[in-house]
């Protein structure tokens, strides 16, 4: 290798890592201005819940301190009394969020080094904030997303603390965050009917559970109300990005009617996914009847099919997933701890359905090739009668 090469590698290497710390920079900057504005918020709604008792204003507690605030600051507009109910609220709802640490004081000394993008950089952020700071992971979202969480979540900090994580974890924007808020993501998460604590260890059996759903929402759909099973199938893979945003952060597309060789026969698999979270192939079987015990018997070979012929070194066990119209709890619950296989039963919800005779405003292919015809015959009968 000639010096002028290895020079420019060495030049186009430290480039490469000059980009990279500034792009931890960025992140980190990013994250210490707006944690330092809501401890900030923080702070002052504890001030005003502790100034409320003390001052009998009534109702116009805010007013007063948004226009006293207001003349102090002129240049700050963030004292609206609309704001500071908020900030009221922000305390109340998280009073013990000061305890945690700062988040960026967490990631001083971590370690870059082998991360490939900005991408994993804001991953591993957002690992190292949860798992350290409880509560304060509130000060790592943008306000606004607090606002539209204090609004929709109330008093109840449980669920709060939940869309917060999955804000942080899946960099929701805040048409996201509503969204799932609107299909009642809190109360589904992780509540299909499942064997995973007798089939896998207790650590991946919380995380099985905690990728599942119970109803998934299919409102995107775009489908009739007397639909077939092909129907359901054919409009779900025609919207699989939202699909996978309604399954959860982790999931990748395999594929559809996935063939296996299974000894003299070959079947197909409805749906096959990889979860890069667990590690492992997710069998999904789409059902527009009721749970049927006798559909996991047919998702436990595929299953087991798919641990002998795909399953990777590194690889955990495969997961099966049955998402039907509905089922009996107890009926579905007695049928999985039948089995050795790790499954889930989850049912689906469709609200929205189009008219039945509903026709698409865009012409088939038959459509298309007809009016041509009809045209081209028109156009001959027309050439002929000037002719003659």
């Amino acid at each position: 290798m000639s010096d002028i090469v290895k020079i420019d590698k060495e030049y186009s290497k430290w480039i490469s890592e000059v980009s990279k710390r500034f792009c931890q920079c960025q992140v980190k900057a990013a994250i210490k201005v707006n944690e330092e504005m809501l401890r900030f918020f923080w702070t002052l709604g504890k001030d005003m819940e502790e100034k409320k008792g003390a001052y009998a204003w009534g109702s116009k507690f805010y007013s007063r301190v948004s226009k006293d605030l207001i003349d102090a600051l002129p240049e700050v507009k963030s004292f609206s009394p609309r704001n500071l109910q908020y900030m009221n609220q922000f305390f109340r709802l998280f009073p013990n969020a000061s305890n945690a640490k700062q988040a960026v004081s967490h990631l001083e000394t971590s370690d870059f080094t082998h991360q490939t993008d900005a991408q994993n950089e804001k991953n591993e952020i957002a690992h190292q904030v949860d798992a350290q700071m409880g509560e304060g992971i509130v000060f790592c979202i943008p306000w606004g997303h607090i606002k539209v969480i204090l609004d929709k979540c109330k008093d109840d900090r449980d669920k709060a603390l939940f869309y917060v994580k999955k804000t942080l974890d899946n960099y929701w924007s805040r048409a996201v965050l509503l969204n799932f808020i609107g299909t009642d993501l809190y109360e589904r998460q992780g509540k299909a009917v499942s064997n995973f604590a007798l089939t896998l260890p207790d650590t991946r059996s919380d995380l099985a559970q905690a990728i599942t759903k119970d109803p998934y929402n299919f409102d995107f759909l775009a489908i009739r109300e007397k639909y077939d099973e092909k129907e359901l199938k054919d409009a779900l893979m025609d919207n699989i990005g939202k699909f996978l945003l309604e399954l959860g952060n982790g999931f990748a597309f395999v594929g559809r009617e996935v063939r296996l060789q299974i000894g003299e026969t070959e079947e197909f698999i409805d749906m096959l996914f990889y979860n890069i979270k667990l590690h492992c192939y997710v069998v999904v079987e789409v059902k527009v009847e009721e749970f049927n015990a006798r559909d996991m018997g047919q998702l436990g070979t595929y299953m087991v099919t798919v641990n002998h012929h795909l399953k990777g070194e590194g690889d955990g066990p495969t997961l099966g997933l049955i998402i039907c119209k509905s089922k009996d709890n107890v009926k579905a619950q007695y049928a999985l701890e039948a089995s050795s296989q790790p499954m889930g039963i989850s049912a689906y919800d469709i609200n929205t359905f189009l008219p039945e005779d509903y026709k698409s405003s865009l012409p088939t292919i038959e459509e298309i090739e007809a009016e041509l015809s009809d045209a081209s015959d028109s156009d001959s009968n027309d050439m002929g009668g000037q002719n003659a």
